[in-house]
């Protein structure tokens, strides 16, 4: 395919097929097609090559790359436009210059000119000619039309004058001048014309090429960061074997440096693990006994031992590239309208040109001026810039989301982040941790804190309970190892008693202090009402007959999170707070992160009715949520974003997955989609401000062929240019 018109032709064709539903993305070169059941692929093939172009069913990838395999940015056709742009280049600039500077006019230049240019309009220009052969024969008109049609014009007409006219008369001389002089036309030359044409546009072409392989080298660079080898263990014995060979249950080895093989679970050893790569977060995680690890993200420090969990098409890596491409391969709704206008607009170029030719001989213009007028058109109205106005930011953007840990699912999801101005936000794991923290630990008068922590924690260690784990985690990170109770009893629905270091301790309700006749000071007391009048956990701690302290925790905020409903606010959206939890609890986390209006105690199944009450309120309604029970909701909103940390129910579900699992992707997200949405625009009005602009303009003789040439090779890299920006896109700066 050389432009959008091409698409086109081929989509029309695959959806004239019985139950085919196609899109053809000229940028990525591939065409996403949903079929009937029972359909053969060969049809389809079939089908694109009775449209005079040919198609290939995508290769499975390897988990290992084929030594014998072209390398990965081996592209034959850029390779034949890079030889044809150079030689083109050598030969067109001394035509060119002789056409344009008398002094180099020597007795047979025009000779001369005619030499160099043949090829350059001949063979540089032939994937042009070819294409237009192929559309003709089928009926259709493209954009190789237009460039065959003008640069194929002024040869022609330039043999005429050199073998029929007086033009190849020895000493003839062709002043350069911008004024149009009457003659007969056979006293000139056109061969600059049509081998300046062919270089800009070969230029252009080759810049363009060039430029959508850099547009999509971000989902290149993911789908190459998973690891190829992997150290597996099996039946006792180390062996390593290709990460196409892992299979589910398996556990494999990740040294201190290496890549984790496959999303899997820890069985072995704690580390820190480099994620940067899949969700834009710098800092590494900790991660030990139980955690769960992606494949593709690096061990940081010690010796892993992982259970695979995920292997190939399911890991998360391969979820995340799948849905950059779905995302690259759609099209927006501005994509449609200008594909629609790109459909008809090259037969329109053409009447322009014939009707420009026709009324510049018929007010009594020499035929080179006609001719001048009607080739400038053909060359200056094609639509390079129209179709490649949204599918280069669309590439450039989803792939900057993806570096950053945004993955969007399809081009129509920029459409809503433009009209979104309410984000109801999920509380328990998207404004907050989702699991237990230890907030605070409030000894009595005269006991170390160090001490209340490390004989609490030591006994909540032999407890399965998450609040037990929270203030043994907690512990072990404050005071170190912990020791191992004696006579540990849990005692239901209470708390827990037992001996550590031959202290009796008990922790767990007040009440349960209470039956040991252990009571709190009137200090912790007020503060245990304090904590709990915010929604929080209160622990009482005792040993040896005394009441020793309060242990407080909750839910915790997570730290990005204030920082992120303050940029939410930025943008213009009202942040809702949505929860299950108590109203008290739901009023002081929205105080703590700055959101007004707070909806508590919401059953997991009405959280689809509060989304669905919005907006008919005439809201347009972002959700961010993570569990299960959101999924739901996510659907019915206008913009759903789920965050990566949470089920795949809540992910399959949303229109914008945040793998770094933290609010302020959201805000990124959000910025990020609109800015790749006002890019398509700017690159639209710039492709229709420079066509509608610059038709007039050629068609009254202001623009000669070889200019147009090369301001329309100029607008398409000046579309594809602005596209790029969006690769310096910065994130939203986390705060710790």
């Amino acid at each position: 395919m050389t432009c959008v018109s091409c698409a086109n032709r081929i989509e029309r064709r695959l959806n004239k097929l019985d139950g085919v539903d196609a899109t053809v993305n000229y940028a990525t070169e591939k065409a996403t097609v949903r079929v009937p059941e029972g359909l053969d692929p060969e049809q389809l093939i079939a089908e694109v090559e009775k449209t005079g172009y040919t198609a290939a069913l995508p290769a499975p990838r390897k988990s290992r790359p084929d030594d014998t395999a072209e390398p990965a940015d081996a592209d034959p056709e850029l390779s034949s436009l890079r030889t044809r742009l150079i030689v083109s280049a050598v030969l067109t600039v001394p035509v060119i210059a002789m056409a344009m500077i008398p002094a180099l006019q020597f007795p047979y230049w025009q000779w001369a000119s005619l030499t160099l240019a043949a090829p350059v309009i001949v063979w540089g220009a032939w994937p042009f000619h070819r294409a237009a052969w192929v559309n003709l024969r089928h009926g259709a008109a493209t954009m190789d039309t237009l460039i065959s049609m003008g640069t194929l014009s002024a040869f022609l007409w330039s043999l005429y004058a050199l073998f029929f006219g007086t033009a190849g008369t020895p000493g003839m001389k062709h002043p350069f001048t911008l004024t149009l002089q009457p003659s007969d036309g056979a006293a000139n030359i056109y061969l600059e014309v049509g081998a300046g044409v062919t270089l800009f546009i070969l230029a252009g072409r080759y810049f363009e090429k060039r430029s959508k392989r850099q547009a999509g080298a971000a989902l290149r660079a993911l789908l190459e960061l998973g690891a190829k080898d992997v150290t597996v263990r099996r039946d006792g014995v180390e062996r390593t074997i290709g990460v196409d060979e892992l299979a589910v249950g398996d556990e494999f080895v990740v040294r201190p440096g290496e890549k984790i093989a496959t999303d899997g679970q820890i069985v072995s050893g704690s580390s820190a693990v480099d994620a940067s790569m899949l969700t834009g977060e710098s800092a590494p995680v900790e991660v030990g006994l139980g955690d769960l690890v992606t494949g593709a993200t690096v061990n940081a420090g010690g010796r892993l031992v992982v259970r695979a969990t995920r292997v190939g098409s399911d890991t998360q890596l391969a979820q995340m590239a799948r849905m950059v491409e779905d995302a690259q391969t759609g099209k927006a709704q501005v994509q449609r309208l200008a594909d629609r206008i790109s459909g008809v607009f090259v037969p329109i170029v053409i009447t322009v040109a014939t009707m420009t030719l026709g009324a510049w001989l018929g007010a009594g213009f020499p035929v080179n001026a006609a001719l001048t007028a009607a080739v400038a058109v053909l060359v200056i109205a094609c639509p390079c810039a129209l179709g490649l106005a949204t599918p280069t930011a669309l590439l450039v953007g989803t792939g900057r989301g993806a570096q950053l840990g945004i993955l969007i699912k399809g081009p129509e999801v920029l459409e809503s982040t433009r009209k979104v101005d309410t984000i109801v936000l999920d509380k328990t794991g998207t404004v907050t941790t989702g699991k237990m923290t230890l907030l605070d630990a409030l000894p009595e008068a005269g006991v170390d804190r160090s001490e209340l922590l490390r004989l609490a924690g030591a006994l909540e260690n032999a407890s399965e309970h998450p609040i037990a784990a929270a203030i043994a985690t907690a512990a072990t990170r404050d005071v170190g190892e912990l020791p191992e109770p004696e006579d540990f009893v849990n005692v239901e629905g209470k708390g827990v008693q037992g001996v550590i270091d031959g202290h009796a301790v008990v922790v767990g309700r007040e009440s349960l202090l209470a039956d040991w006749s252990e009571h709190l000071s009137p200090e912790l007391a007020a503060a245990k009402a304090s904590a709990e009048r915010e929604g929080k956990t209160v622990v009482a701690v005792g040993w040896d007959g005394a009441a020793r302290g309060v242990l407080v925790v909750a839910d915790a905020v997570k730290p990005t999170s204030a920082a992120a409903i303050a940029g939410l606010r930025r943008l213009g959206l009202t942040p809702v707070l949505l929860t299950g939890d108590n109203t008290a609890v739901a009023r002081q986390v929205g105080a703590e992160v700055g959101v007004d209006e707070v909806i508590a105690e919401v059953l997991p199944a009405d959280k689809v009715d509060v989304v669905a009450g919005l907006q008919a309120r005439g809201k347009v309604v972002a959700m961010v949520g993570d569990g299960v029970n959101d999924a739901p909701a996510l659907a019915q909103a206008d913009l759903g974003l789920a965050m990566g940390t949470g089920t795949d129910v809540a992910i399959e579900a949303a229109d914008i997955t945040l793998v770094r699992g933290d609010l302020t992707g959201a805000v990124d997200a959000i910025r990020l989609s609109r800015k790749t949405l006002s890019t398509i625009k700017g690159n639209l009005f710039w492709a229709f401000a420079y066509n509608t602009a610059a038709i007039p303009v050629a068609a009254v003789g202001m623009l000669n062929p070889m200019l147009a040439g090369a301001a329309m090779a100029f607008s398409s890299a000046f579309v594809v240019g602005n596209s790029l920006r969006l690769r310096g896109f910065t994130p939203t700066a986390n705060v710790d």
